[in-house]
């Protein structure tokens, strides 16, 4: 497992706009139809990666919690399904109905929508507030397999807290690490 960082956004960039095919319900979501009153996190994550299988359970607990608190929740997934076939629609669909995610499960077949968003590797997260202006971007916490931190979501979790307080962004911001997103070869 090659451990691939997060590209780090500036902060301050606003949310790129999309619209996404969910596999699951087999409608079409958009930016501004998930984000909720207070913000939206977008997070890059997919079905195979060992990190994002890792921290799973934390990512359902925190769409929940973020969501009672006026925070929409999407995950997107921008892997070459042809090359990665866990990754295709009708297994995001499983995903998502065999763990019951709260928040849509959207598929980014172009990968435009990963481009835009700077994202790098699964999982790969980014917190925007209500203005649509990137708070946080950077790891869920310091969990990944093999080593022993504990997996509570606390980086991510104290940065909700704080953007739902009106602070100003959490510094330092560590850098998510996961697997690279998997780039289709261009044509």
């Amino acid at each position: 497992m090659a451990l691939t960082p997060s590209s780090m956004l500036p902060l301050g960039t606003q949310a790129p706009d999309f619209a996404l095919p969910e596999p699951l319900s087999q409608s079409t979501r958009t930016r501004d139809e998930l984000a909720g009153d207070k913000g939206l996190l977008v997070m890059f994550i997919c079905n195979h990666c060992p990190y994002v299988k890792h921290i799973r359970d934390q990512l359902i607990r925190l769409g929940r919690d973020a969501m009672t608190q006026g925070v929409g929740v999407v995950a997107i997934s921008a892997n070459d399904a042809e090359h990665y076939p866990d990754d295709a629609p009708e297994k995001m669909a499983e995903e998502a109905r065999r763990y019951e995610y709260p928040f849509p499960y959207l598929y980014d077949a172009d990968q435009s929508v990963a481009r835009a968003y700077q994202a790098a590797c699964t999982p790969d997260f980014f917190l925007f507030d209500a203005a649509h202006a990137l708070y946080y971007r950077g790891r869920l916490d310091g969990a990944t397999p093999g080593n022993s931190e504990v997996n509570d979501g606390r980086d991510l979790r104290a940065a909700l807290a704080a953007m739902l307080e009106g602070k100003a962004p959490p510094e330092p911001q560590q850098p998510s690490m996961g697997c690279n997103i998997k780039w289709r070869a261009a044509a």
